[in-house]
C-alpha cells in the first residue's frame, strides 16, 4: 500500500506527517524507526501521524526516529497546524489539537505559528524527576519539591540542572559557551540517567542577556536537533526561575530562534515558523 507523506521542518527540526485517518498504521514504533532513519527512509528527527480526536478538533501521534512514543513536541505541533491549514483541513485561525501531554492550541500569528504551551510543570514527580529528598520534603505540592539548580554528576563533570516539564521532561543546564560544549558527549548520558524514569530531553543554555538565550538541544530519542521547541519553553522557565532572564525571550538555536513569553497567566507561549520541505508517496509493508 502507498501513502502520501509530507517531509516539513520546524528551525531545521525535522518531521513526517502522515493522515492515518483512513487506515491502520500499524506498529507506529517500527514504522517510525523505518522511515526516520537517514540512509534507508525519508529521514527525519520523528514521525508525526494526523488521527482522528474524540475531544479535540484533531489528534497528533508523535514517535521518535528510534521508536519511541512522546507527549509533545513545539515545532511538530507548529507543522502539523500548517499541514492542516494549507490543505483546507481547517479553516479556524486556531486549532484544538489532541496530544498525550493534554489539548495544545496553535494559531496564526503575524506569518509566524504562535502555540499555548500550556502551564510548565515543575514538581519533581510530576516532571518526572526521582530524586532522594524532593519526593515531599519541604513541598506543599503532592508531586514533591521544584528542582532548581541541583548537582547532577555526569562522568567528570558536575552540573547545576533545573528541571521543568513542557508536556514532556526537560532538564536544563546553563554553560559558559553553548557553541563549543560537548553536547553529543554529555546528553546521552543525561538523558539516560536513573533520576529520569522516562528519560529526559536535555538543555545546554548560554544566557546572552535578559532577553536573549542561546541554546543547543540533546532530545530524548533523537539526539542533538537543530530545534526543539518544548525545549525552549523549558529553557526559558528555567532561566526566569533562576533570575536570569525576562518574561519574554528570544531563544536562539542551531536552526533560527524561538520566541517564548511566560505570561502572566502562567502559560508558556511559543511562536515561530513551520516550513513544508517536499511530499510523495511511499510504500508501506
Amino acid at each position: 500500500m502507498k501513502v502520501p507523506f509530507v517531509k516539513m521542518h520546524g528551525l531545521g527540526n525535522d518531521f513526517i506527517l502522515i493522515d492515518c485517518r483512513a487506515f491502520n498504521p500499524g506498529d507506529i514504533s517500527a514504522l517510525a524507526r523505518r522511515l526516520c532513519h537517514r540512509r534507508l527512509g525519508i529521514g527525519a528527527d520523528q514521525l508525526l501521524l494526523l488521527s482522528t480526536s474524540k475531544v479535540a478538533d484533531f489528534k497528533m501521534l508523535i514517535v521518535n526516529a528510534d521508536g519511541s512514543e512522546v507527549e509533545m513536541c513545539g515545532n511538530g505541533v507548529r507543522c502539523f497546524a500548517k499541514f492542516l491549514w494549507d490543505r483546507g483541513l481547517s479553516s479556524q485561525k486556531s486549532i484544538r489539537i489532541e496530544t498525550l501531554a493534554g489539548i495544545i492550541r496553535p494559531e496564526k500569528s503575524d506569518g509566524l505559528i504562535r502555540v499555548d504551551m500550556g502551564e510548565p510543570t515543575l514538581a519533581a514527580l510530576k516532571i518526572p524527576v526521582v530524586i532522594p529528598g524532593y519526593e515531599t520534603e519541604g513541598s506543599d505540592d503532592p508531586g514533591g519539591k521544584n528542582i532548581i539548580d541541583y548537582p547532577l554528576q555526569i562522568d567528570d563533570s558536575t552540573f547545576t540542572i533545573t528541571c521543568v516539564s513542557m508536556g514532556n521532561p526537560h532538564a536544563v543546564i546553563v554553560v559558559d559557551n553553548v557553541s563549543t560544549f560537548p553536547v553529543a558527549y554529555y546528553g546521552p548520558m543525561i538523558e539516560n540517567h536513573h533520576f529520569f524514569p522516562k528519560r529526559t530531553n536535555v538543555e545546554f543554555i548560554e544566557i546572552l542577556n535578559g532577553g536573549e538565550i542561546k541554546m543547543r538541544v540533546w532530545e530524548r530519542g533523537s539526539g542533538e536537533t537543530m530545534a526543539c521547541g518544548t525545549g525552549a519553553s523549558a529553557a526559558a522557565v528555567a532561566s526566569r526561575l533562576k533570575g536570569l532572564t525576562k518574561e519574554s525571550v528570544a531563544v536562539h538555536l542551531t536552526g533560527g530562534d524561538l520566541f517564548i513569553d511566560w505570561a502572566a497567566d502562567n502559560h508558556v507561549y511559543m511562536a515561530g515558523p513551520a516550513v513544508e520541505v517536499f511530499s510523495g508517496e511511499i510504500a508501506l509493508e
